[in-house]
């Protein structure tokens, strides 16, 4: 009897089961309140991630130090967290109102705030991606701060070597002159093995004006305390705030956005009016519908993206307020959001278009109370887009009467990894997939392949995959769902949860119409699949501005004329 073949693994599966143990360790880890990096639970999150090698992390399996990974992960987490011992995971309890200084990551919009020397709270008011991401990103600075400790722990751990020991006198030295900083990147440069060019780099890259040395002391707090870890016993410790486990899951900042958003809609009597809700930034809705009239005169030429690349600029700050002027004085509302949700919204009234103002042709044809009043919804965080829209899309009730809104469309135009292709081409999916499990969600889609024809961008059509975060992919997933009969362009957060929502309410609540209109469009914000082109590798810069507008003006020219 021939015996039968054990089929090995393939490095796509590991990484799939790697993602899985994540997954379930850290849902694990938030309802018991707390673990410790170096404890058993944290060393199974650990043990997964480097299992995983996510790509956006680089060489974090390698005995030297990742530095584009540190560089990514330190943007999105609070100045100061790789000094604290005490990491707490927080709902939102009322911090704001302290005398605490709020701390809010340059790439990240989260509420942190470090209570003394040794602890920092991070609110988590967007669910549990939000947790997902941060216990990530914790993850690889705890991985990052272990191999620094091996690296200067000798003498079976009751010594260190010579090149920390400088690096400590260095950073906590009062003066410090451009010699004695170029001789402690040096040493710096052996303990991470990197080279001297790369320590400069990183240096350059985080320092400030008022924190020059930065880099230098995130490597020397790493450092000083896994070594206190490993020879005093005083470990890290990240802990989950009782409130936060029991708000979580409930909508809570879900259910005060959109009620404030509704009230507003309801005190400017636009509750029955066509409502086109769009997910995309604070921009390009506003610069699209009155940049190029309300800027004529620096920018005759109207073809050209000229005036759009002028408008992402920070250096044109009074370009953008003369927008947002007109703006304001033809129909446009502005809602700060106060939630704690993190999202701001855009109301744009078309009835209240003056004359030459908008730079499309809106329908003549049609009476004011049919005219479009558009939605604009800053972007969710992977499943808080499901808690948003599900809440958004709920009537509401006004003296015991129930008002349904009369939601025309839905538009989401996002940042995505692109399989194939570059920064800035696009991808139009037929259908979401959520990453790990059987959900899939096809739906048709307003948009296609031939609405961006003859841009000079590569254009994809096919299916999305839904992530359970940025952080935790590689190449062998990622070439799996590429090369299967998926066939997967592209993977992002939102898509899964924004269509769940948009079924939900459509045909099974039947609070909007059932043939609610569908818009989703992606650009390409990095190419995972390639070395140097992922997150990690730096930002868009000006070549996110054509497919931004692009598809901007595809999503408005289809709402004017429908």
């Amino acid at each position: 009897m021939m015996a039968t073949e054990v089929k090995q693994t393939t490095r796509a599966q590991e990484s799939t089961n790697a993602i899985e143990r994540l997954y379930i360790t850290m849902r694990h880890l938030l309802n018991r309140g707390f673990y410790k990096p170096s404890g058993v639970s944290g060393n199974a999150l650990r043990s997964a991630l480097l299992l995983l090698r996510p790509e956006i992390y680089g060489s974090v399996a390698d005995e030297k130090a990742e530095l584009n990974g540190l560089i990514y992960v330190l943007e999105r987490l609070p100045e100061g967290i790789e000094e604290c011992q005490f990491i707490n995971l927080t709902s939102d309890e009322g911090f704001s109102k302290s005398h605490i200084k709020c701390i809010i990551p340059p790439k990240r919009r989260r509420n942190c705030y470090r209570i003394d020397e040794e602890q920092m709270n991070i609110e988590i008011t967007r669910g549990r991606s939000d947790i997902y991401d941060i216990l990530t990103h914790l993850t690889f600075l705890f991985i990052e701060s272990g191999k620094i400790c091996n690296r200067v722990l000798v003498e079976d751990g009751t010594a260190t070597i010579r090149d920390w020991d400088k690096l400590v006198d260095f950073v906590q030295g009062e003066e410090k002159n451009e010699a004695e900083r170029e001789v402690a990147m040096i040493h710096t440069a052996n303990i991470l093995g990197r080279t001297f060019d790369e320590v400069v780099e990183m240096q350059n890259n985080l320092g400030t004006l008022e924190t020059p040395d930065r880099f230098l002391k995130v490597v020397f707090w790493l450092g000083k305390l896994a070594i206190e870890e490993e020879t005093t016993g005083n470990k890290r410790t990240i802990t989950f705030s009782p409130l936060l486990r029991e708000r979580l899951g409930h909508h809570i900042h879900g259910e005060r956005w959109a009620k404030k958003i509704k009230e507003t809609l309801y005190n400017h009597n636009l509750l029955e009016r066509p409502i086109h809700i769009i997910s995309a930034n604070m921009h390009s809705v506003m610069n699209s519908l009155f940049a190029k009239k309300a800027l004529a005169k620096e920018f005759p030429d109207t073809k050209s993206l000229g005036i759009y690349e002028a408008l992402s600029s920070s250096k044109n700050k009074e370009l953008r307020k003369k927008v947002e002027t007109i703006g304001k004085n033809n129909g446009m509302l502005f809602i700060d959001d106060e939630s704690g949700a993190n999202i701001d919204v855009q109301i744009f009234d078309s009835v209240k278009f003056g004359k030459d103002t908008c730079c499309y042709d809106l329908p003549k044809d049609i009476s004011e109370d049919k005219k479009p009043v558009i939605f604009v919804m800053d972007y969710a965080f992977g499943e808080q887009a499901y808690e948003t829209i599900d809440e958004l899309l709920k009537p509401i009730s006004i003296e015991e009467e129930h008002i349904f809104l009369n939601v025309d469309s839905i538009s989401v135009m996002g940042k995505a990894g692109i399989l194939e292709g570059g920064k800035g081409d696009l991808m139009i999916p037929s259908a979401h997939i959520f990453e790990g499990t059987a959900d899939n969600y096809p739906f048709r889609n307003e948009l296609c392949n031939a609405d961006f024809q003859g841009y000079d961008l590569k254009v994809l059509e096919g299916t999305m995959v839904t992530v359970l975060g940025t952080s935790l992919q590689n190449k062998d997933i990622l070439q799996f769902f590429h090369e299967s009969t998926w066939n997967v362009i592209g993977l992002e957060m939102e898509g899964v949860h924004y269509q769940k929502a948009i079924q939900s309410a459509s045909k099974i609540r039947k609070s909007i119409k059932k043939d609610v209109k569908v818009r989703y469009a992606y650009y390409a914000s990095d190419n995972p699949l390639e070395t140097g082109s992922t997150l990690a590798s730096g930002g868009l810069g000006t070549t996110g501005v054509k497919p931004t507008y692009l598809i901007t003006d595809r999503i408005l020219k289809q709402i004017f004329n429908a």
